[in-house]
């Protein structure tokens, strides 16, 4: 089928799905397939749901029903479909990468843009070669900024990416030790990262740095940029008004100090980079500090709860090296007493799992005297000698432990991959 014909019928629907749990009545529903799952079969659920069309790739599934559309490969359809409804707009696209903290910025920007224009985001971290497409068919003529998380395991993935989403202006947040067993070292992580810079400047966009990190510099000397730092010689100059995990992130700004929801100086940048998203889109300062001020973290990223017998600082969404030791080392320094780390296994190291895991062991048993646990099968497989640490298997492992322990009064650090699921241990806490 021609794109312009799936895209006809697009423009009659209202709006996608590839989940017959999250149908709307008179939606496209394109039937997606996975490892364990075969989307085919559910065409006529998902038609029985409301869905007006469904675009199934394998014709065993094809009705003689003008409902059902039958393409080649219905993820590539959707991948062409959200391309070809992205170029007939010209509003401005940001697109966002990086290591660590992209869905935290860009939560952030969204925010702050949002005082002002009507924009449409990346919703939660569907920042991938479905959830892009997603992202990009949610954009209507209402549209003024369109907001693109993307995220990437491997070389050649930001690039796919760009050619679907087409940004006008983007922003790296980092590059840190993240999926280093898709792209094989950090030098990987750069080279693929940068290729958001790339796009950028082959088609005339914009780069947003910060200043202070000299790989954002170095590899757009010969672009269009727009930069942030603490120095004077950067297009805003944005300043840290307030130092320490415990603390809530103040920055001033043209003489106007606001003050975030936002713990932990790796947060400072974040905050950093979505007020120069700010002045470069001429959002009032004013408007600037509301969006700043009103954003709070949810799903499990760097929160801060209280429990009836604990402070919590979770932070169970995600973790690298890079992120994990900048969260430690924030954390150490500014809380000195009545500490618990609980610390989860980071995924998707590949070779470099056991040497990165064991770097994490050997730099908390230098520093920290307090209880430690270790949770998950990479890090169990560690070296230690501490007294003061322990290790188990899974969350569920460590459930009986702090039933039997009671820890009172403490303040818990709790940071791990998503897929260790340590929130399941705020219960316990």
């Amino acid at each position: 089928m021609q794109i312009e014909k799936l895209y006809a019928y697009f423009l009659r629907s209202t709006g996608v799905a590839t989940d017959t749990r999250k149908i709307k009545k008179g939606c496209i529903f394109f039937c997606l397939k996975g490892e364990n799952f075969n989307g085919n079969t559910f065409a006529e659920e998902a038609i029985t749901k409301g869905a007006m069309f469904v675009v199934v790739d394998e014709p065993i599934h094809l009705k003689n029903n003008h409902s059902y559309l039958l393409v080649q490969d219905s993820l590539e359809s959707l991948q062409k479909l959200a391309h070809y409804h992205r170029i007939q707009f010209s509003i401005p696209v940001i697109g966002l990468t990086g290591s660590n903290g992209k869905t935290t910025t860009k939560e952030l920007i969204n925010s702050i843009l949002s005082q002002q224009y009507e924009t449409t985001a990346t919703a939660g971290n569907l920042n991938n070669h479905i959830g892009v497409p997603l992202t990009l068919l949610n954009i209507t003529s209402k549209t003024e900024v369109a907001l693109i998380e993307m995220g990437a395991n491997h070389i050649e993935e930001i690039a796919f990416l760009c050619e679907l989403a087409r940004p006008t202006l983007g922003y790296i947040t980092n590059f840190g030790k993240a999926h280093l067993e898709g792209f094989g070292s950090v030098e990987g992580v750069v080279k693929g990262k940068s290729e958001l810079y790339h796009f950028l400047k082959e088609n005339n966009g914009i780069s947003i740095i910060n200043q202070q990190d000299q790989k954002q510099s170095n590899l757009t000397i010969e672009q269009k940029i727009f930069s942030f730092g603490q120095s004077s010689k950067v297009d805003l100059q944005i300043k840290n008004k307030s130092m320490g995990l415990h603390k809530n992130i103040s920055i001033e700004v043209d003489g106007m100090e606001i003050n975030s929801g936002l713990k932990g100086d790796f947060n400072f940048t974040n905050i950093a980079a979505a007020t120069a998203f700010g002045f470069y889109f001429k959002v009032n300062l004013e408007k600037i500090k509301k969006g700043i001020e009103k954003y709070v973290p949810s799903n499990n990223r760097s929160q801060w709860c209280e429990t009836d017998s604990n402070t919590l600082v979770l932070d169970a969404y995600n973790a690298n090296p890079s992120s994990m030791r900048a969260a430690l080392e924030s954390f150490l320094e500014t809380e000195k007493e009545d500490r618990l780390l609980i610390l989860g296994d980071m995924l998707e190291l590949g070779d470099f799992s056991e040497q990165e895991h064991q770097k994490i062991v050997d730099f908390i048993e230098s520093k920290v005297t307090d209880q430690i646990l270790l949770v998950g099968p990479e890090f169990k497989k560690t070296k230690s000698i501490a007294l003061n640490l322990k290790k188990f298997l899974n969350p569920n492992e460590v459930i009986p432990y702090l039933q039997k322990t009671n820890f009172q009064n403490k303040i818990i650090f709790i940071k791990g991959s998503r897929g260790i699921a340590l929130e399941v241990l705020k219960n316990y806490l």
